[in-house]
């Protein structure tokens, strides 16, 4: 709201007589309520951001088996990955008769390099693991609900048969680097996976390795 003050305009001058002065004040007093008013729809209209969590799917101890049975995979669907300087990805498989490390491949993290890896080696070893994407499909459209949709992932994904990835990371890595690789892992509907030290052996490869 505005005032209007008046000010006094004085005496006659010289038989003339002076206008009187008007001044405004603009009252700012109701924009305070406003601002409030504003802050509070805002808040209630507005949706928080939701916090964003990793899935980490923990082995399940089967009593009828020996540790060492539980601990055994073959050395076909494992596949080491090694985190290397300058953002680079170092893979290979084990050779299953000699038990020594196969040929090694280096790529990267974009969509073309260890991620194309591990989709095609996934779905080589699990070929259900597409119908994830229909599974999701049918939790958007509530046709199934979110505990079922866990449990028909979860049995995907622990397919005893499917690929399982060893992760080593060097001196020379980045700590992103371990993030992307587990983000990957994510992507890749990687349901079996470990993270571990690396090894004498593996750093004989990289060393020989050009990257």
């Amino acid at each position: 709201m505005s005032d209007i003050e008046s000010g006094g305009g004085g005496g006659a001058h010289k038989g003339k007589k002076k206008g009187k002065k008007m001044s405004t004040r603009v009252d700012f007093t109701p924009m305070v309520d406003l601002g409030f008013l504003l802050i509070t729809f805002f808040m209630l209209t507005t949706s928080m951001n939701k916090p964003q969590t990793m899935e980490i799917n923990m082995p399940v101890k089967d009593k009828n088996l020996t540790e060492d049975q539980q601990t055994k995979v073959k050395a076909s669907q494992t596949l080491t990955v090694l985190l290397t300087k300058e953002n680079k990805v170092v893979y290979y498989f084990v050779d299953e008769k000699t038990g020594e490390p196969g040929l090694t491949t280096v790529t990267d993290y974009g969509k073309d390099g260890i991620r194309k890896v591990l989709l095609q080696e996934n779905k080589i070893r699990n070929a259900s693991v597409d119908s994830i994407g229909i599974y999701k499909g049918q939790l958007q459209t509530n046709k199934i609900t979110e505990e079922d949709f866990r449990a028909k992932v979860y049995a995907i994904k622990s397919f005893k048969d499917g690929l399982i990835v060893i992760i080593k990371a060097d001196d020379n890595s980045r700590y992103g680097n371990l993030v992307d690789i587990l983000d990957e892992m994510n992507i890749c509907n990687i349901g079996r996976y470990a993270i571990v030290d690396i090894t004498p052996i593996d750093l004989a490869l990289l060393s020989k390795t050009t990257l």
